[in-house]
């Protein structure tokens, strides 16, 4: 059974979904864009929490590429999983990085039993990403394999974010 894909206008944190994913920064403390809403929407306790997860190496909790996952507080989702994704450069890497990080967060879901899981558009604000590029990478992830999720869900913003993700997922 494959997954049903959505792709959706609207705001992540309002997402009634057993997972929501944030492109969070290594350090895993909260930060701008899609990170500061999650954290405001999920209240005080998703930072304790965060400041659990173990430390990797000195400030890095969540090493680009890779996932964590913690209870979803006061959101409508059950949890957010963690994720970072490169800052963009327009170097092969990156593209290998940003599909770590959609691999890593689906991978994670699937492990702990999740069925639906709600993306942003992870690396497309502050770290720079074109939206065309990072849109197909995560269409190419999607599809790679069965996720053994009910839903993956693709929650944009803006309208030019929404109008890449609805070309590339088509």
């Amino acid at each position: 059974m494959t997954a049903r894909i959505d792709i959706l206008q609207g705001d992540l944190t309002r997402q009634a979904v057993d997972a929501i994913v944030n492109a969070a920064n290594r350090k895993m403390l909260g930060g701008g864009g899609v990170d500061g809403a999650i954290h405001r929407a999920a209240g005080p306790r998703l930072l304790e929490a965060c400041r659990q997860v173990p430390e990797v190496e000195p400030g890095v909790r969540c090493p680009t590429g890779e996932a964590r996952i913690t209870p979803g507080f006061d959101l409508p989702a059950r949890h957010v999983i963690h994720t970072v994704g490169p800052v963009y450069g327009g170097r092969p890497r990156d593209a290998e990085l940003l599909a770590a990080a959609f691999r890593a967060s689906l991978a994670l879901a699937v492990d702990h039993a999740l069925r639906s899981i709600a993306f942003p558009a992870i690396s497309c604000g502050v770290y720079g990403y074109p939206l065309d590029e990072a849109a197909a990478v995560s269409a190419e992830v999607v599809h790679e394999r069965d996720w053994e999720l009910d839903e993956v869900r693709f929650v944009l913003f803006s309208r030019d974010v929404f109008a890449a993700w609805k070309h590339a997922h088509h």
